[in-house]
């Protein structure tokens, strides 16, 4: 199950610290426990071995009924096998939350470049009726409204004579929702 049989004659203390991950996961999961806890499974790995890890995380839930807790400091990895993550910041459970609840409450934005914000925000306001917006800075626009799309805005906006430098459409990862829950966190003491 991780591709370690051809090494099987060689001492361990020979291996790769990728093929060090596989054996302590293999050792993990050798007696098919309910409940398993991994602290960087895919630190070591390559590209090819990070995802044949993360399919075969996927099979033990759903074929063998596991349980996995990953510590991670790899985000992304940890977005694409996760159904619930635990937002941990000093030590101390922050918040958690399944990854659906995130995909739920995912701020979806459009992100404007344009070099007048002040006629911008009077055409997304008066012409378009758009009030989910806000300018961050001397020529940027986030548009939180549901619904619109880039198309419609830079039309809009340029039959109105504001000249677009970029547009583009966003949304809110792990890491983004991570840095959002830690800096609220900070904040608030």
């Amino acid at each position: 199950m991780l591709g370690l049989s051809d090494a099987a004659d060689q001492p361990a203390g020979s291996y790769s610290l990728g093929m060090k991950q596989r054996l302590g996961i293999a050792r993990a999961i050798l007696c098919k426990p309910e409940f398993v806890i991994l602290d960087e499974p895919t630190n070591g790995l390559d590209p090819a071995g990070m995802k044949q890890i993360r399919d075969l995380f996927r099979m033990l839930c759903t074929e063998y009924g596991m349980t996995l807790m990953i510590s991670s400091h790899l985000l992304p990895e940890i977005e694409s096998i996760a159904d619930t993550v635990g937002v941990i910041h000093h030590g101390k459970m922050m918040k958690e939350i399944s990854m659906k609840e995130i995909a739920e409450t995912n701020t979806a934005y459009i992100e404007l470049a344009v070099e007048d914000t002040k006629k911008s925000a009077y055409v997304l306001a008066e012409k378009m009726q758009l009030s989910n917006f806000k300018i961050v800075n001397d020529s940027g626009i986030r548009i939180y409204e549901q619904g619109v799309t880039t198309q419609k805005i830079s039309r809009e906006l340029m039959a109105n004579d504001v000249e677009i430098t970029s547009i583009s459409q966003h949304t809110e990862n792990l890491e983004d929702y991570f840095l959002k829950i830690t800096s609220e966190v900070g904040k608030s003491c």
